[in-house]
């Protein structure tokens, strides 16, 4: 997993699971509790998650809200899109942008309207 960008927006590339949360989690807090206004991260080259992974995400959510930030998500991968539907996740996490199935077709933007 690797982590690059600075204290308003992030991009995640590789894996976030059990075995890279921890790092991700401080990487992202520190970018959480080091800016001001919203934090974007571009999930486009997230190639895995896990609950774990997904744990994280909803952790910097909140660690954002408790400061008055907003955590947006950017560029989510299809599979990852349908888990925060599936478990209705979209309707708490900001959303921004479509990302296109591996056939072409897309997936509506989720969460509320930016």
């Amino acid at each position: 997993m690797r982590i690059t960008g600075d204290h308003a927006a992030l991009a995640i590339e590789g894996r976030l699971d059990v075995r890279t949360a921890a790092d991700a989690r401080v990487r992202l807090h520190q970018a959480v509790d080091g800016g001001r206004g919203d934090l974007v991260l571009d999930l486009a080259r997230l190639e895995f998650w896990d609950a774990t992974g997904l744990g994280v995400i909803m952790g910097t959510h909140r660690r954002a809200g408790r400061i008055g930030r907003r955590l947006v998500l950017r560029s989510v991968p299809a599979q990852l899109q349908r888990l925060l539907v599936a478990t209705r996740l979209h309707r708490i996490l900001a959303v921004e942008g479509v990302v296109a199935e591996p056939r072409g077709a897309t997936l509506p933007v989720l969460g509320p309207a930016l």
